[in-house]
């Protein structure tokens, strides 16, 4: 989150109605929630994930044992199981 000086992007007017409440402090203002993304969905990181997890699944129904899936992936045991035994696809 970068630091912009109130002065340079809001009415004098609103800056003097928002002093009443807030002077000299650092105030975070958020976005509408329609401009809110879901984790992951700008950088692919999302993606990156299902596709993992997907692996992870067909893996377990192909008879992969969970053990053997942490140690490959590199997660721990309860992960696996979060994963293969969710509901999602």
């Amino acid at each position: 989150m970068k630091y912009i000086n109130a002065n340079k992007v809001l009415p004098e007017k609103l800056i003097v109605e928002i002093q009443k409440y807030v002077q000299g402090e650092t105030l975070y203002i958020p976005k509408p929630e329609t401009e809110y993304r879901k984790w992951g969905s700008s950088s692919g990181g999302r993606r990156l994930l299902d596709h993992r997890n997907a692996s992870i699944k067909k893996s377990f129904n192909s008879g992969s044992s969970i053990e053997q899936l942490a140690e490959e992936h590199y997660l721990s045991i309860e992960t696996i199981k979060k994963i293969v035994y969710s509901k999602k696809q």
